[in-house]
């Protein structure tokens, strides 16, 4: 006999961060098998909010925490679509080279630390550089605020949309339409 999984059974959710978390978080939700995707600050001590973080007091990431169904989603995809959307061979990349929009991967426990080191593995053969994405552990995590949510599909026309988020999700169609879902946000 086999038992049905509930839909809370066979999701899983990653805390992946590649420089500005409005880049991710629209990649993120363009992808078959996501549930949800949530803007977060993680990696640092103490509360987090924009000014704090982004002034680098707090010492968080902007990071992406996404909850997606593996069997609809491998994660292997999700982490090939991370690493070459992002360049992950450049230290703490954004933004005058600052730590909050390091290329970090956030592991719960052992096993997912492996499994990220893993695809980190996996990912250098596509660089000429070492990849220096790091891996931490997950610590608290704090939402960033509503304004950071869903971001590009509430401003497209902005500036960054178009210049640094609208090529990345051109790229994600191209390489890899089979994984996008059926119907894409605007």
């Amino acid at each position: 006999m086999t038992e049905s999984k509930s839909h809370a059974d066979r999701t899983r959710t990653v805390v992946l961060g590649s420089g500005c978390f409005w880049c991710l978080d629209s990649l993120a939700r363009r992808l078959r098998g996501v549930h949800r995707v949530r803007s977060v600050y993680t990696g640092g001590t103490g509360p987090a909010a924009y000014e704090a973080v982004s002034a680098g007091w707090t010492g968080h990431a902007e990071a992406v925490e996404i909850t997606f169904d593996p069997e609809a989603l491998p994660p292997e995809v999700l982490y090939e679509v991370f690493f070459s959307t992002h360049d992950p061979t450049s230290l703490n990349r954004q933004e005058g080279r600052r730590p909050q929009y390091r290329s970090v991967m956030f592991y719960t426990d052992e096993a997912e630390r492996q499994e990220f080191e893993h695809a980190a593995r996996s990912a250098q053969s596509s660089y000429t550089q070492p990849i220096v994405t790091s891996l931490e552990p997950l610590g608290t995590v704090y939402e960033a605020e509503p304004e950071h949510q869903d971001f590009y599909t509430r401003r497209p026309a902005l500036g960054y949309c178009q210049f640094v988020i609208d090529p990345k999700i051109a790229h994600l169609r191209r390489r890899w339409p089979q994984w996008l879902a059926e119907e894409t946000p605007a």
